[in-house]
């Protein structure tokens, strides 16, 4: 798998991969936010995965994750995770925290356990996502996941 970071030309291509999973699509275009994505030889994109920092650094806000349809089968959501949980960490990160009502399980697999929204809101106030979803009341909708990352790489990002 080789993973690119998100420049500015790539925004526009990966808001419409991420509109086709259904996807947030809050902050793309922000400093904040850390994307990268995986094309196919043809140059399109077929994965995505995304990090987003507290001001801390403490803890880290997993964002858009996506695989492609037909290329989900082969553990590449698996990977992609793996991708910005490592990064996370070596960024120096102790727990990741996300949002998802519909794949919990595939988290659950990752090592996350269900956690409570308020306290993700808590630990990353100035997200995108969570400041999105507080505004618009969305956040008393959402599922909450979190895992610690003492697990991970403890060396620093270079």
């Amino acid at each position: 798998m080789s993973l690119h970071v998100v420049s500015g030309a790539d925004t526009d291509e990966l808001r419409s991969f991420l509109l086709e999973s259904d996807l947030t699509l809050t902050g793309l275009d922000d400093d904040a936010v850390r994307l990268w994505v995986e094309r196919d030889p043809e140059g399109i994109i077929i994965g995505s995965t995304g990090l987003e920092l507290s001001a801390d650094g403490r803890h880290a806000l997993i964002r858009s994750v996506a695989v492609a349809p037909g290329r989900r089968a082969a553990g590449a959501g698996s990977r992609l995770a793996r991708h910005a949980l490592d990064r996370a960490a070596r960024a120096g990160a102790e727990r990741a925290w996300l949002f998802s009502r519909r794949s919990g399980p595939f988290w659950q697999r990752l090592g996350f356990a269900e956690a409570d929204r308020h306290a993700l809101a808590a630990a990353l106030p100035d997200a995108q996502q969570v400041r999105s979803f507080t505004e618009t009341g969305q956040l008393d909708r959402e599922v909450a996941w979190s895992r610690t990352l003492h697990d991970l790489s403890p060396h620093p990002e270079r």
